[in-house]
């Protein structure tokens, strides 16, 4: 009977263990497998080399951004839609992305509350004690349970870390545009530069061939000859080096694009807006606080708000870790014939330190972060006074040397008078065209550093100057969609 008894309470317990296995092995037919995803790094280069700005998906990314269809192609390449090239194509923005989505999923694991244990125990005995039965086995659950609200302080932490990770994202945007604004300027700069040049180079042509045909009449100086000449080289050898520059300048813009060097290559610019134009439409802007915008509009400061409320909910989570967990473990005994039912209890004895290491390592973090926050804004108020102050000191520059330019633009006519009247000789007149022309590097120069001033206060504002077509949304650029 025994014997009988026994193969029962075998039976009874191998349905036992089925009950609890088959809903794991159910669930274990929904786990998620591994799938390798290796880098094709000829794939990756044939996808830049592919990157075009007459793509469908580039026009349809500008229509979405109130471009019209008659717009496109695009002949002209101003600042705006070069911008919209860079926030489409460079790939630094999918780096800040995939780190947005990254923080997103963390929210989720931030969340997740800890799973119960289940253990299991077999065995069988000798019957030396004549037991009931032979078999022994223990069925337990272990059911952890959180504490002092740690789970919303993680959730907490995630939410932070995921609005730095999406304000990264804007951060990255604007640097680009004010990577692309600086090399745009360089090249309408080289651009003038190579017509100056190029016209200067005419002018010191001239000078060297009337000089030449004084020495050989022996009115002019072999000295005065030589150096006219040296004065040619030295404009033939900027003009080269201007040429050269150019190809520089280029790469540097396609880097800035995220575009091959050919596509851009192929790009012809628009001319950008003058200075006074600038100034003119950000009258408004300038005579506002510029303190105050900076401040309202600066990312970095935001990313390092967000990074100050990470360190205020770790501190949070290290107080609460201060009270500990709890786990309850029912559990079930069949040994030797006899039943047991069990409620167990456990948890860490965290009272003994109070987690009061980890508690001040926290608060000096948070410290460490409240620095840094108060050091950003001190930095933010005075770059914003100093960028501010320099577009007006390079403001006025721009205005003396557009007087300057003037000045010899009438001189230039008045020798021209008395050339035509034959009161001066052609070498006094191709002077004269000289200085206006050297007057007119120094405008350009002036200019140049007007359009530096004017992307510096932008830079440090973090906000356009001139109301652009440019949308302020594009620089969330969350997605390309």
């Amino acid at each position: 009977m025994s014997f009988i008894y026994s193969k029962v309470r075998f039976q009874s317990l191998h349905t036992s263990l089925w009950l609890v296995c088959l809903p794991l092995a159910l669930s274990s037919c929904g786990f998620l497998e591994y799938i390798a995803k290796p880098i094709d790094q000829q794939a990756v280069i044939q996808k830049f080399e592919n990157k075009t700005p007459d793509s469908e998906r580039f026009k349809q990314y500008l229509a979405y951004n109130n471009y019209q269809l008659n717009t496109f192609p695009i002949t002209h390449w101003g600042l705006d839609e070069l911008t919209y090239c860079s926030l489409f194509f460079h790939p630094s923005l999918d780096v800040a992305r995939a780190q947005w989505r990254a923080a997103e999923a963390s929210q989720s694991s931030a969340g997740a509350r800890p799973l119960p244990n289940i253990s299991g125990s077999y065995g069988k005995g000798d019957n030396a004690n004549e037991d009931i039965s032979p078999y022994t086995y223990n069925l337990s659950i272990d059911i952890p349970i959180e504490t002092a609200n740690k789970r919303n302080i993680r959730i907490e932490n995630a939410q932070h870390l995921s609005e730095s990770a999406k304000l990264e994202i804007a951060q990255t945007a604007w640097n680009l545009r004010t990577q692309v604004a600086a090399t745009y300027y360089e090249l309408q700069l080289n651009q003038a530069q190579l017509r100056a040049l190029s016209k200067e180079l005419t002018y010191r042509q001239e000078i060297v061939d009337l000089y030449q045909k004084r020495q050989d009449l022996g009115l002019a100086s072999k000295i005065e000859l030589s150096y006219s000449k040296l004065l040619l080289q030295a404009t033939n050898a900027a003009l080269n080096a201007q040429q050269q520059n150019k190809g520089v300048l280029t790469a540097k813009l396609a880097n800035n694009l995220g575009l091959p060097l050919s596509q851009v290559q192929q790009m012809a610019f628009a001319e950008s807006p003058t200075p006074d134009a600038v100034i003119a439409a950000a009258q408004q802007s300038l005579a506002t606080d510029v303190q105050s915008k900076a401040l309202l509009n600066r990312l970095d400061l935001r990313v390092a708000l967000e990074r100050y409320a990470q360190a205020e909910s770790r501190l949070k989570l290290e107080i609460a870790k201060q009270y500990p967990n709890i786990t309850i473990s029912p559990s079930y005994t069949y040994e030797f014939g006899s039943k047991v039912w069990s409620l167990g209890l456990s948890s860490l004895m965290t009272f003994i330190n109070k987690n009061k290491f980890a508690i001040a390592e926290a608060k000096q973090l948070r410290e460490v972060e409240a620095a840094q926050f108060e050091s950003l804004q001190s930095s933010v108020i005075n770059e914003a006074h100093t960028a501010r102050a320099k577009l007006m000191q390079t403001q006025q520059s721009l205005t003396d040397n557009q007087r300057l330019y003037a000045l010899q633009q009438d001189n230039t006519k008045r020798m021209q008078s008395l050339f035509t009247s034959g009161e001066i000789d052609r070498l006094e007149l191709t002077i004269a065209k000289l200085e206006e022309l050297m007057s007119e590097k120094n405008l350009v120069l002036a200019n140049f550093q007007m359009h530096t001033s004017i992307n510096n206060l932008e830079n440090t504002l973090q906000q356009p100057l001139k109301n652009q077509s440019i949308r302020p949304t594009a620089f969330n650029a969350v997605s390309t969609d």
